[in-house]
């Protein structure tokens, strides 16, 4: 393989793996936001535990995608300098909100929310949390931002053999950015959805003394799935005429991505119509009774994960030959580095993702295993010890 072609594939693994941390990271915020919403209402003990016992979750995953995220940027220094020295001026400005006025800020409110149990007052540590998961949405905002320009360049003026940024606004009015950001946004609602169905689907196959607290986790992730998929699939669908207008033939541009399109396409039907399918069946406990729905949702907590690194074959691919559509060509950003240093930097940064992603996965398995604590913790309940 060329230099080229190895990192390409260097940046589609680390940000395909960075971007599962993600998606995760937005559904169980948002999900978070209700359970704890109620409990400040409420005051039930119950909401309590459930924001708790999820909010564990969401820890674990944010911290192991903060250093996913982290070693995903060197990719703009290492592989794809010429970017950054052609449209750095552009490019770069949503990014650096991202990174001063949202990443920042996300990380200062979560802090503060971990460690602010049973020491602020109840609708203060709410509203931490409500910070934490705008601040979280309003990250993905800025990176949506960057990588419309990316789709479809606007906001520029040719200074030299550079672009300097010269519309702002253009920016945050592109459509290939305002036609995607929905469909992030609910594909990551979906994917919180799914997840809370999943686990809570595993402790009923257990047979789990905890049915109060995991029937309303079942019932909160199937009626989360079923209201988001249809936004999902809708949002997808607006964005045909967008990539018809600004990127005609983009399917065109490898033959292969009409199969991952359609992949995308067959997971969000099936998750809508198996979510409204089991909106009947949370009356009177029926999905627990029958048993068989719950070894599906379980099957089914990949699906949103898999539907989401298919979209972004066929958004980023399809763009090709083009890094900057129709101004700089991909080849043409690539670093001064020969193909076995890349090669090099390919297998190490894998390797370091597949064991973030492993470390991941057991520290999830191991604290859903766990199951929720029984009497508060007198500390926050959300330190991972290991």
């Amino acid at each position: 393989m060329s230099a080229a072609d190895l990192a390409r594939v260097q940046f589609a693994v680390t940000t395909s793996f960075h971007f599962l941390f993600v998606l995760l990271t937005l559904g169980l915020v948002t999900l978070l936001v209700i359970m704890q919403t109620r409990y400040a209402i409420t005051g039930a003990p119950v909401h309590e535990r459930m924001t708790r016992f999820w909010g564990r979750v969401y820890v674990i995953n944010y911290a192991l995608g903060i250093v996913t995220g982290i070693v995903m940027e060197f990719q703009f220094g290492l592989n794809w300098s010429g970017l950054a020295t052609y449209a750095g001026d552009v490019f770069g400005a949503p990014l650096a909100l991202e990174t001063l006025v949202a990443f920042f800020l996300e990380s200062t409110f979560l802090g503060l929310w971990i460690f602010g149990w049973g020491k602020l007052n109840r609708w203060v540590h709410l509203s931490l949390l409500w910070l934490t998961a705008l601040t979280a949405f309003a990250s993905a905002f800025w990176i949506m931002a960057a990588n419309g320009f990316l789709q479809h360049p606007v906001g520029y003026r040719v200074e030299g053999n550079v672009l300097r940024l010269d519309d702002f606004s253009a920016l945050l009015t592109n459509p290939t950015f305002t036609s995607a950001f929905p469909h992030v946004v609910f594909a990551s609602i979906t994917a919180g959805g799914v997840f809370v169905t999943g686990v809570s689907a595993y402790h009923f196959i257990r047979r789990t003394a905890e049915t109060d607290f995991f029937r309303r986790s079942l019932r909160l992730g199937v009626v989360t799935t079923a209201l988001a998929t249809p936004s999902l699939i809708g949002a997808g669908f607006a964005q045909f005429p967008v990539i018809g207008t600004y990127q005609p033939g983009k399917a065109e541009a490898a033959h292969w991505l009409g199969a991952p399109l359609g992949f995308m396409i067959i997971i969000g039907m099936a998750l809508t119509t198996a979510s409204w399918l089991t909106l009947p069946l949370l009356i009177r406990d029926a999905v627990v009774r029958l048993r068989f729905p719950l070894y599906l949702m379980v099957i089914g907590i990949p699906l949103p994960f898999a539907a989401a690194v298919f979209g972004w074959l066929f958004r980023e691919v399809g763009r090709q030959p083009w890094l900057v559509y129709g101004l700089l060509r991909t080849e043409d950003a690539l670093s001064h580095v020969d193909a076995d240093r890349i090669l090099l930097s390919l297998i190490v940064f894998t390797s370091l993702f597949a064991l973030l992603a492993v470390i991941d996965w057991a520290l999830i398995a191991r604290a859903v295993r766990r199951g929720p604590d029984t009497t508060p913790a007198p500390v926050s309940p959300l330190v991972v010890t290991l």
